[in-house]
């Protein structure tokens, strides 16, 4: 490319490793993740802009970068871009969509052993000095797990419980056969059947509040509920209704409606297991997710396809 070379800005940190085999491609890499005055200051300048969840790329930051022409998202959800403004512009957008699979399909897992067998009031016992025993939880063996999206996190989960003796059933709108043994069903008769039920489904204006009142009180009594997808999926005023009335026996959330959350009475409910959202949070989901959009960036300053791109009908620049 004629002139200066296109200019990377790294807004949010990334893997190591990808920084530093970004620093070897044919472009200039600031990393502005280190300094605030960072960002704003070279954002005119910038060839492409690399995210991940903390920084939020609006309209007016797109408006801001009139050289942009890639955004990359070194995570699985875009929900910290905004999609059709970059379209309208013609900025390509890519992420890194199979990059968490493992650490989100392992996390998920866990909670659901922790929740079937209940272990927060015993660990929490045992911590303060109290030492109980009794009859604690259940076994997961024979019980059924319902996935609310059956895409690639939901996929590994159901793989890595059938060893455990544990059906699936599953929803989703885009999946009519599941090409493995997981039953496809409609969200009404996967709430009344599972005993488990995981959130896998991509945030849209249309499932806001998927899981409300009507469709927690659709559950089997004594079901349990884990997301580990996006927050506000769940209406979490209703679910810690549910948790209060004992008609889910416990839940557990990776993600909450806001972040950090602020529903008091839902974070120090006991049949509630809360994480900061840190289901990609591994090194080795960071280090796949960051050299999956290195890759990218290094494909598009050669002119070669993408293999990621979230918006395909923007085509490359010459």
């Amino acid at each position: 490319m004629p002139g200066a070379p296109p200019l990377v800005l790294v807004a949010d940190p990334i893997d190591p490793a990808a920084l530093a085999r970004l620093r070897e491609g044919p472009c200039e890499v600031v990393d502005a993740s280190v300094s605030s005055a960072a960002l704003p200051e070279r954002l005119g300048s910038a060839w492409a802009l690399v995210v991940r969840s903390r920084t939020r790329v609006t309209a007016g930051l797109i408006a801001q970068a009139p050289k942009l022409s890639v955004i990359a998202r070194a995570g699985v959800g875009v929900d910290n871009v905004d999609v059709p403004a970059a379209t309208a512009r013609g900025v390509r957008v890519v992420n890194a969509p199979t990059a968490a699979t493992t650490s989100v399909a392992e996390l998920t897992v866990a909670f659901v052993l922790w929740l079937v067998r209940d272990l927060s009031g015993p660990v929490a016992a045992t911590r303060s000095g109290i030492w109980k025993r009794g009859l604690v939880g259940h076994e997961l063996a024979g019980r059924t797990i319902g996935f609310v999206g059956y895409g690639r996190i939901a996929r590994e989960v159901a793989a890595r419980l059938a060893p455990f003796g544990v059906s699936a059933v599953a929803f989703d709108p885009f999946v009519t056969v599941s090409g493995d043994a997981t039953e496809m069903l409609t969200l009404d008769d996967l709430l009344a059947r599972a005993d488990i039920v995981s959130l896998h489904a991509a945030l849209t204006p249309e499932n806001r509040h998927l899981i409300d009142a009507r469709r927690l009180a659709q559950l089997k009594a004594g079901a349990f509920l884990v997301n580990v997808a996006r927050g506000p999926l769940v209406d979490e005023t209703a679910l810690l209704a549910a948790l209060v009335s004992g008609h889910v026996a416990g839940a557990a959330l990776d993600v909450f409606e806001l972040e950090p959350p602020t529903l008091t009475a839902l974070l120090q409910h006991p049949k509630l297991l809360p994480t900061p959202h840190l289901g990609a949070s591994t090194p080795e989901a960071q280090q796949r997710a960051g050299m999956a959009v290195v890759d990218e960036l290094l494909r598009a300053l050669r002119g070669e396809p993408l293999k990621f791109q979230v918006n395909p009908e923007v085509r490359s620049t010459p």
